[in-house]
């Protein structure tokens, strides 16, 4: 079986059932479990903020950051299809009791004068404007990378309308690897980070959030009201200070292969549009939504589970569990495909 529908399907390496398995641990709650303030301080430093806060899942940490930063009635500015406002279940709406301006970048990329034709006049007719949230890389957009001017340009922007700039790193650590942009330089940018664990770094759950010491005071107290406190989380923590050790630099052969599947892909005349590729993530479009969803129950057919996004797209996205074999298999099935 190749298991292409996303990097969450990973399941930890020996190596880090081993590290998780010999993790010292204590109660997170009462803040005693060692070896998860280790991983905290460790991702603090590394990104040059304040504190860390680790969530059990990326939509938790992002939907704290949010709660954070608006209140109801406010509005947050992102672009149309980020996961923070397409796939987190009405989160923003729900839970913070803010309104959404959704922008059209390209793919996920907007600019700053986007951001300033989206800022709300000081009018009680309208909400007021908070916050910006940004993507990196960007699922929707095929993986797409931030580069440092937009990233800068954003987030000047932002802090000289006096509105807080939230960053949805699900991806960061493929962004960093392709781009070559460090952590701090993340952490100068933004008033938050969330990072995520369980996908490209193959951990089985987990991410952090980062900020200042103010901010993460909030985090915390939201993280206990929906019920992200847990207990003896040092061997969660294990895991994810495993994968920064040994999971990161290998990213690269994720991006590789989806440049090479790309390639293939791109000689078929049954594929309409292939997305420039940068990480991990392979979006392509077929003719139609009939066709596309043939295709994807054809690959199922042959033990390759994909995802159909709509609108005649398909996802393929790579990772540590797809190795050399199962990759020179895919390309095989792809090129004897009329």
């Amino acid at each position: 079986m190749i298991d292409l529908r996303s990097d969450t399907v990973t399941r930890p390496t020996e190596g880090m059932r081993l590290a998780m398995n010999a993790a010292a641990v204590g109660d997170d709650v009462f803040g005693d479990d060692l070896t998860m303030n280790a991983l905290q301080s460790r991702l603090a430093a590394m990104f040059g903020v304040e504190q860390a806060l680790f969530f059990p899942s990326g939509t938790m940490a992002n939907q704290a950051a949010i709660m954070c930063h608006v209140g109801q009635g406010d509005e947050l500015i992102c672009d149309q299809y980020a996961h923070v406002y397409k796939y987190e279940g009405g989160g923003i709406a729900a839970n913070a009791g803010a309104s959404v301006r959704t922008v059209v970048g390209n793919r996920g990329i907007f600019t700053a004068a986007d951001v300033l034709q989206n800022i709300n006049v000081n009018d009680p007719h309208f909400p007021s404007t908070k916050l910006v949230c940004i993507e990196n890389t960007m699922n929707r957009g095929g993986g797409a990378c931030w580069s440092q001017q937009q990233i800068e340009e954003v987030s000047s922007i932002s802090r000289k309308q006096g509105l807080k700039i939230h960053l949805d790193g699900a991806r960061l650590w493929n962004a960093m690897v392709k781009t070559g942009l460090e952590a701090h330089f993340f952490g100068q940018q933004f008033d938050s980070i969330s990072v995520c664990f369980s996908k490209g770094l193959g951990c089985p759950v987990g991410s952090v959030l980062l900020g200042n010491s103010e901010f993460i005071g909030k985090a915390h107290r939201i993280r206990k009201r929906l019920g992200g406190g847990m207990r003896q989380v040092g061997i969660l923590a294990a895991a994810c200070n495993y994968a920064l050790d040994q999971h990161i630099h290998r990213l690269a052969d994720d991006h590789h292969a989806a440049q090479k599947v790309a390639s293939i892909l791109n000689e078929k005349n049954w594929v309409t549009e292939v997305m420039p590729v940068e990480t991990n993530i392979l979006m392509f479009r077929l003719e139609n939504e009939e066709k596309a969803k043939q295709f994807v129950d054809a690959l199922k057919d042959k033990q390759v589970f994909s995802t159909a996004t709509g609108n005649s797209w398909i996802r393929f996205t790579f990772h540590l569990d797809v190795t050399a074999g199962q990759l020179d298999e895919l390309m095989q099935i792809l090129q004897e495909m009329p």
